[in-house]
């Protein structure tokens, strides 16, 4: 039976409820009870999280964790990140204080550069549509001065406008290639009015243009939208410490835990299989601190995803090496964020963990999120070319474990202090609890006895 409703974005957020916990559970009241358990009780705050979308129903939580001992450019840093995965914040906090110990993170802003297009149709000589281009370019930017005024005044705006033909690739495709700058905001919605704004400028000039025969008047505008691909707006991320330096107090010589490291990095440099994991750990920090500081995550791994392919083949963004007995590791990454506008004035949480940061400008939170993400591939490649992922990240997991399991606090303590010195699993976790609720079990019957 289908389960379509007609209008059901108009019905009150209560009649949403009951209409989805009475048309896709066993036990309605339970799923309506599971909902509001996770409602703000201040109801100010909750109808502020209700408008941030459209049709809520609940709040949905992830943790917020924090990262101290962060040293960025001599500066200390304590970093929030919001993130489900266990091993996460553990990793890049230990990652951190070793750097901390060793000069700290060393980062550079290397481009601000933002990207917008207008996709458009044109059939007619391409000489033609290139002098027609080179005729109204400057009415593009007076006519889009009205929206540009303000960020004008805050040292942004639009950097230049190119035609691009791309007929190569798709018949009669051509683009109105723009660049921008818009300092401490994303800028997604400024970029997409000037873009819509080119279009109206565009098609309007076209109509009027003497040179063009009528089929070629009529320009035909597919889209006009930012790109999230931003390989101008890029941050460098480095540490660097002598080789004897990377002593790791388990018995690794330096010189033969870099050459490894090293090595890591290589192959995730030329397998592609590799590269993805290995990338995905250095999202696993920046997306946390992206998610926390009300940025778009998505944007941005759709970003770094087509930055690691630049070359033709999927790659590794970190890279490593060791010279004149220096050991250098660093990272280059796209990271179009802002610190105003969006969720970052409206969330309360976004709001605190800016502050917490010190209020940065957008280079800088550009410059924390990319140390935070080359410390969490730190983590991962020490972990992996040294005890193995699996020793720390299971033993981070095994709370989460234990509450799968219902555990009391009673045997969460006696199966932490069991696993303390036996391998983490999920089935040697079941067994030991059920070990214990045996044993529990068998003494309160002798008690009773």
């Amino acid at each position: 039976m289908s389960k379509a409703i007609a209008g059901f974005s108009k019905l009150t957020k209560q009649e949403k409820i009951n209409w989805i916990a009475n048309e896709y559970f066993t036990n309605p009241a339970v799923a309506v009870s599971l909902l509001k358990k996770y409602w703000n009780n201040d109801e100010n705050l909750q109808k502020l999280h209700d408008e941030f979308i459209e049709n809520t129903i609940t709040n949905f939580y992830l943790p917020l964790g924090v990262c101290p001992n962060f040293n960025i450019n001599g500066r200390e840093y304590t970093i929030p990140m919001a993130i489900e995965e266990s091993s996460v914040v553990a990793a890049a906090s230990k990652a951190a204080k070793f750097w901390a110990q060793r000069g700290g993170f060393k980062t550079m802003i290397l481009g601000t550069e933002k990207i917008g297009q207008v996709h458009f149709i044109y059939k007619g000589d391409k000489q033609k549509l290139t002098a027609f281009f080179n005729t109204i370019k400057p009415k593009f930017f007076t006519e889009t001065e009205s929206i540009t005024k303000n960020m004008q005044k805050r040292g942004g705006g639009i950097t230049d406008i190119e035609l691009r033909d791309k007929t190569e690739s798709l018949d009669n495709y051509y683009q109105l290639h723009a660049t921008f700058e818009t300092k401490d905001s994303m800028g997604a919605n400024f970029i997409n009015s000037c873009l819509e704004q080119f279009s109206k400028t565009l098609k309007t000039e076209a109509l009027q243009y003497t040179d063009f025969t009528e089929e070629e008047k009529h320009i035909e505008t597919v889209m006009s939208i930012l790109s999230n691909y931003v390989p101008n707006c890029v941050v460098r991320a480095e540490v660097s410490c002598p080789v004897a330096d990377l002593n790791e107090g388990n018995n690794i010589d330096p010189q033969e835990f870099a050459e490894k490291f090293i090595t890591a990095v290589k192959i995730a440099e030329v397998e592609p299989f590799r590269a993805v994991t290995h990338n995905k750990g250095v999202m696993n920090g920046i997306d946390a601190v992206v998610v926390a500081t009300g940025n778009d995550f998505r944007a941005v791994e759709a970003g770094v995803h087509a930055y690691a392919s630049k070359n033709g083949t999927y790659s590794s963004l970190s890279h490593a090496k060791i010279e004149n007995g220096i050991f250098t590791f660093w990272m280059d990454v796209p990271l179009a964020l802002g610190t105003v506008g969006g969720l970052t004035t409206l969330h309360p949480l976004v709001k605190f963990s800016l502050e917490m940061l010190g209020n940065p400008t957008a280079k800088e939170l550009m410059q924390i999120v990319a140390a935070a993400g080359l410390a969490q591939n730190f983590a991962a490649l020490r972990s992996l070319t040294t005890t193995g992922i699996q020793q720390g990240h299971m033993k981070m997991h095994l709370m989460n474990i234990l509450n799968q399991l219902e555990a009391n606090e009673s045997e969460k303590l006696q199966t932490v202090k069991h696993f303390e010195q036996n391998t983490v699993t999920h089935a040697a976790v079941v067994d030991f609890i059920k070990e214990l609720r045996k044993a529990t079990a068998s003494n309160i019957e002798t008690d009773i006895l």
